[in-house]
């Protein structure tokens, strides 16, 4: 249970940091590569909401979901810093963030399995 609340807290201090930075994205980009970024974070964030609310199976599922979304997240983060939209602090920040996410939401897929 307090495992779940401090994923949400993480997530949402992502969502906090994240959302001002793709404002300074590229406009050219903003319904590709920014929205995408954005829909992978707030997939993430929906899916350990449902896995938070249900058990077993569709728990399972909402986790590998969530897992999968935060997988697009690193990928269009990586994107954004190679293309000098995020500087080297800015992804150190965000890189360390999603590491930490991935090792909460690691171990809670681990606990359901067992």
């Amino acid at each position: 249970m307090t495992q779940d609340l401090i994923l949400l807290t993480r997530l949402f201090d992502l969502l906090s940091w994240l959302l001002p930075k793709v404002e300074h994205f590229p406009k050219a980009y903003r319904q590709s590569i920014t929205l995408r970024l954005m829909n992978a974070t707030l997939d993430c964030q929906e899916a350990v909401f449902t896995a938070q609310s249900t058990r077993d199976a569709r728990r399972n599922t909402a986790l590998q979901d969530a897992d999968a979304a935060l997988n697009c997240l690193r990928l269009y983060l990586r994107l954004a810093h190679q293309w000098h939209w995020l500087n080297d602090g800015q992804y150190i920040h965000v890189s360390t963030q999603v590491a930490e996410i991935g090792k909460l939401l690691g171990g809670w897929i681990k606990q359901t399995r067992r």
